[in-house]
């Protein structure tokens, strides 16, 4: 237990010593990097260079999660990586997270839409969020759908690939009016 909460501290100062390093860089929130609601946010040509990059592996982590189910999500992530769902305790570790989602692509169809993000200065670390739906069909076959927000965290690896470092949603639509905007 004591190995856990030692983990779980070191994993909490990583990820704030990160948010911190994006956060004293000092860069300027991209205000083009907003879309407007019915725009494509990959093909918008205001967003900064960063933030496109981000958006393109978005798209991709979605494209194969839509194709390949819990098992395409899990890969996305690093190999220490968390998410944080709606009311339930983290998940830690790409094996974790495999277990956890494990959804078949005919059960349930996960897709989302980023709508912010930035990348850190060194080209190290970025964020995005947006909201993603989630679709599958109750014991009547009937649809069932969850929708709401959800922030990344994305580190670039060693090797040069990018994996998720931090997963996190919430259900519920933002009021109207209220959609990512920043406090």
């Amino acid at each position: 237990m004591r190995t856990y909460i030692r983990f779980i501290s070191s994993l909490t100062t990583a990820l704030v010593l990160g948010i911190a390093q994006i956060a004293c860089a000092q860069l300027p929130l991209d205000p083009l990097s907003k879309p407007t609601q019915d725009a494509n946010p990959l093909t918008n040509p205001g967003l900064s260079p960063g933030t496109a990059f981000l958006f393109q592996m978005e798209s991709r982590f979605e494209q194969e999660t839509l194709q390949g189910g819990g098992a395409a999500f899990a890969s996305w992530f690093a190999e220490d990586g968390v998410t944080l769902a709606n009311g339930k305790a983290p998940v830690i570790g790409r094996a974790a997270i495999a277990r956890s989602a494990n959804w078949r692509p005919e059960n349930y169809h996960l897709s989302w839409t980023p709508t912010g993000g930035q990348l850190s200065a060194d080209g190290q670390m970025g964020y995005t969020w947006g909201t993603y739906q989630g679709v599958s069909k109750d014991a009547h076959g009937k649809p069932v759908i969850t929708a709401g927000r959800y922030m990344t965290i994305w580190k670039k690896q060693s090797d040069g690939t990018w994996k998720v470092a931090l997963d996190a949603s919430n259900d519920g639509p933002p009021a109207a009016g209220d959609c990512c905007r920043i406090p």
